[in-house]
């Protein structure tokens, strides 16, 4: 190579370097990877136009999606979708029928996630509770039901190559008397190995818990988070077609989530999907997706 040439090669090295630099300072995100969305978010956009809005997500900036249910089509289908869209799919909520998990991970190994979750298991182990037993929250009884539970399906999943996640909402940090909660004793009595769990820190929060407490308590054990926030509980009786907690755009609610994603991160976390709950009454869901990314992209 001559003298010559090898400075043009240099120089156009360096340029190149400065591009991907100054692309991946404006795209910074808290993890340094990709902003992810649980398409829970957007499900309505998304079963009118399910191309369409994966196309409007990628386009805003999202590089990967948690799935709830498949817009109507096959899991199939779906990861057909995603790929014309330029979407990466790590993770699925699904639905879990203990006599026959083969269902479910078909789907996740469809989409070619690498986490099975489950957004709930109460219907699962309640049947089999007294009547009125979990009004409280998550009794002690459901949650050492839902860890027996949730073990078997982590050493099902784990022989199929994929990852059981369990996910929270607010009803597993119900006080069950002395300060004891179910989610404690899920955590206690799940194999760390086998379960891994996906804080919901939105439901978290507003049960009364810090989920900074959880990741330093507990590393490695919430490979994932969902970043969703809730509008400030108005003084005064409630309207009786009111939502009990409505969400709130990202940055408009009562969760500060700067030091949230920190403490995630020295915690092992390696995704994080924004996710609202309706009524969508200011914005519409993809605006508001816009908003969600907008404000997990300005995170230090």
């Amino acid at each position: 190579m001559s003298t010559t040439t090898r400075r043009a090669f240099l120089r156009q090295t360096a340029c190149s370097g400065v591009a991907v630099l100054a692309s991946r300072v404006l795209h910074a995100t808290p993890l340094g990877g990709p902003v992810g969305i649980q398409l829970y978010a957007v499900k309505d956009a998304l079963q009118t136009d399910p191309a369409g809005t994966l196309e409007a997500l990628r386009t805003i900036g999202y590089g990967e999606v948690e799935t709830a249910g498949f817009a109507g089509l096959s899991a199939r289908q779906f990861h057909l979708l995603l790929e014309q869209a330029g979407l990466g799919a790590p993770s699925a909520h699904l639905g879990f029928d203990p006599a026959d998990l083969g269902v479910a991970f078909d789907d996740a190994h469809a989409l070619g996630a690498r986490y099975a979750v489950s957004g709930s298991l109460r219907a699962l182990v309640q049947h089999d509770l007294p009547s009125g037993a979990t009004d409280s929250g998550m009794t002690l009884e459901e949650a050492k039901r839902t860890a027996e539970l949730a073990n078997h399906l982590g050493e099902q999943a784990r022989r199929v190559g994929l990852q059981y996640v369990y996910h929270n909402h607010d009803f597993e940090f119900a006080d069950q008397g002395d300060g004891a909660i179910g989610y404690d004793l899920l955590l206690r009595e799940t194999d760390p190995q086998l379960v891994k769990f996906e804080i919901d820190c939105g439901w978290m929060t507003l049960g009364g818990r810090d989920p900074r407490a959880y990741f330093a308590r507990y590393p490695h054990r919430f490979p994932m988070i969902h970043v969703k926030d809730f509008l400030p509980t108005p003084p005064g009786p409630r309207p009786a077609d009111a939502p009990a907690h409505p969400g709130a755009e990202l940055g408009h609610g009562v969760i500060d989530y700067r030091p949230i994603l920190v403490a995630a991160e020295k915690a092992g976390l390696k995704h994080y999907f924004a996710e609202q709950e309706g009524p969508f009454s200011r914005m519409s869901q993809l605006d508001a997706a816009r908003q969600a990314y907008e404000y997990l992209r300005t995170m230090p």
